[in-house]
C-alpha cells in the first residue's frame, strides 16, 4: 500500500472511532512501523486534518455539537486523582488536558481526553503501573484542567461538585 492510500486509511480508521487509537495499533493494522504512522500523522496534520495526540493514541477532532470550555483550577493529592476525574465525567464534562504553571519552566500542558469512567480507570492504572509522577507534583498538587461540556450548566455543576469535595480553587 502506498503512502497516500495508507494515510486515507488512517483517516477512515480514526474518523470512525470515539476513543483514541494508539500508533502501535495503527501500525499493526496497516503493516508498517509505528514511526511510519508518526510521519503519516504529521503529513495529515500538515494537510489540515485536526488530529489530536493523547496519552492513549490519536483521535480526529470532529466539530459537530457546540461545546463550552472552561479552565478549572484544582488542588488535591495523588490519591484523589481518580475521584477528581470521576467527578468531572460523572457530571457530564470531558477533561481535555492538564497543565501546571511552574516557576522555572513556565506552563507545561499535556492532553488527556478523558470522557468517561473507563478513561479515568485507564489513566489511573497507567499512572500506578508505570509509576508516573503526575504533573501536579511539580506544583504541590495545584494544577488546571480544560474541561468541555455541552452547556454552561454542566460546567457549573462540575465546579460545584469539585467545590463540595474541596478540590476547586476559586
Amino acid at each position: 500500500m502506498d503512502g497516500n492510500t495508507r494515510r486515507k486509511k488512517i483517516i477512515e480508521i480514526i474518523s470512525d472511532r470515539k476513543n483514541p487509537i494508539s500508533g502501535g495499533d495503527l501500525a499493526q493494522m496497516l503493516g508498517v512501523s509505528r514511526q511510519v504512522i508518526v510521519q503519516d500523522i504529521a503529513l495529515l496534520r500538515a494537510s489540515n486534518y485536526d488530529i489530536m495526540s493523547t496519552t492513549r493514541g490519536y483521535l480526529l477532532n470532529k466539530v459537530s455539537v457546540p461545546t463550552f470550555r472552561r479552565v478549572i483550577h484544582v488542588k488535591h493529592t495523588t490519591d484523589d486523582i481518580e475521584d477528581e476525574l470521576n467527578i468531572i465525567v460523572d457530571n457530564g464534562a470531558e477533561v481535555l488536558d492538564v497543565h501546571v504553571i511552574h516557576e522555572i519552566y513556565g506552563q507545561i500542558v499535556t492532553e488527556l481526553i478523558i470522557r468517561n469512567r473507563n478513561d479515568v480507570a485507564d489513566f489511573v492504572k497507567k499512572v500506578k503501573e508505570k509509576k508516573i509522577v503526575p504533573l501536579k507534583e511539580l506544583t504541590a498538587g495545584t494544577h488546571r484542567h480544560t474541561i468541555e461540556a455541552k452547556s454552561e450548566e454542566v460546567l457549573d455543576r462540575v465546579e460545584e461538585a469539585l467545590r463540595r469535595n474541596n478540590y476547586l480553587i476559586d
